[in-house]
């Protein structure tokens, strides 16, 4: 008798379904041969320029007890960027095989909504601990309390090493999300949304990075990521089938995401407008370049809000009509067959009549007579 053969085969090495399959094992991998460089002396330099932060702007010699190292932006940030990439690659995977594949597998959730489930369950985690991170920096820095800190010593803006590790994780986090496209095997009409809204976090966060607007970034991004948590928070619920907690969380988030895109704009004015007008690294050009990128994309934001919420009142409204249209139909049908079925048992009783001998027929027209009156 010949052996049963197994429905799964194993993909051929280096295909695509093999490396799609095991891109967590093969970039962690990778991953490791920078950590086990660390513990050599001959590529220390090397692999620590991948791992650790650089560019201090306080010297060694200078510190004292209790005092943070201070870092600003350069070039080696690069190669930090690179091996972060590769560990959100690696994180990514867990989260997903580890946490949401066992979520979905309960829910029974169809491929539509399953691809969706995907998308927000590993943005809200990342937009969760990227507020609790950025709140907890905000706080050290004191820029919570006192708004001019947020332009204050531009540009000789230096950070402490987890105000420098959270933009090196943020633009690290954006960056991996475009081979995630390929490892998800996300699908070509889902693509343009996603690369749309990376490329846009990308740029922006990388571009204030760089010219050294970090304090305003920080601080705009804290604000986006709580209202889109929200936002994620309320579409999970939405994909459990409980609609009547999800209608509640989606209403709250109506209101949180205006607000939260009018106190972007407003600290994006006073920061540029006001806070640095007097300042000469800052040159008007800069300042009304960047305060018309932050005012667009908040407008941009604001006018996709509209057009959806005015989209789906139209069709509620739409869906209402018609439903009163049918209503109505419905009741005139019934109104015709109630007449309709009245002439029928007049015209079958007078056939009942027409039908009798001629005495009978007297009889029965009047004793109608007398129940007319």
């Amino acid at each position: 008798m010949k052996p049963r053969k197994s429905s799964t085969k194993n993909p051929p090495i280096l295909s695509h379904e093999f490396v799609i399959q095991n891109h967590a094992d093969i970039v962690s991998c990778v991953a490791m041969l920078f950590v086990v460089g660390l513990m050599f002396q001959t590529t220390q330099p090397m692999a620590s320029i991948f791992i650790a932060m650089h560019h201090n702007a306080t010297p060694v010699e200078e510190l004292t007890y209790g005092q943070e190292m201070r870092y600003t932006t350069g070039l080696k940030d690069i190669c930090a960027v690179f091996f972060y990439t590769l560990i959100g690659i690696v994180i990514h995977a867990v989260i997903q095989e580890y946490i949401l594949d066992k979520i979905k597998t309960k829910l029974h959730l169809s491929k539509v909504k399953q691809s969706k489930f995907n998308e927000s369950g590993q943005l809200l985690i990342f937009y969760a601990a990227a507020v609790m991170w950025g709140a907890d920096v905000i706080l050290r820095e004191g820029l919570f309390f006192n708004i001019s800190a947020i332009w204050r010593d531009y540009p000789n803006v230096a950070m402490t090493f987890m105000f420098k590790f959270f933009f090196i994780v943020q633009i690290a986090y954006w960056l991996h999300s475009y081979p995630e496209l390929y490892f998800q095997k996300v699908k070509r009409e889902d693509m343009p949304a996603r690369v749309t809204y990376a490329t846009i976090y990308l740029v922006t966060v990388a571009a204030a990075y760089v010219m050294n607007f970090t304090r305003l970034a920080l601080c705009l991004l804290v604000l986006h990521y709580v209202s889109e948590t929200v936002f994620h928070v309320a579409r999970l619920i939405h994909f459990t089938d409980k609609p009547k907690i999800a209608a509640k969380v989606f209403s709250f988030w109506n209101i949180l995401f205006v607000a939260t895109r009018l106190a972007s704009i407003i600290l994006s004015v006073l920061t540029f407008w006001y806070g640095l007008a007097g300042n000469e690294s800052a040159s008007f050009v800069v300042r009304v370049t960047a305060l018309a990128v932050v005012v667009s994309l908040q407008g941009y934001m604001l006018q996709r809000f509209l057009t959806f919420y005015l989209g789906r009142r139209r069709e509620a409204a739409a869906l209402k009509a018609a439903a009163e249209a049918e209503a109505k139909k419905a009741k005139l049908d019934k109104k015709k067959a109630k007449l309709a079925e009245k002439a029928a048992n007049k015209k079958s009783s007078e056939e009942e009549i027409s039908e009798l001998p001629e005495v009978d027929q007297n009889t029965s027209k009047s004793l109608k007579k007398l129940k007319t009156k």
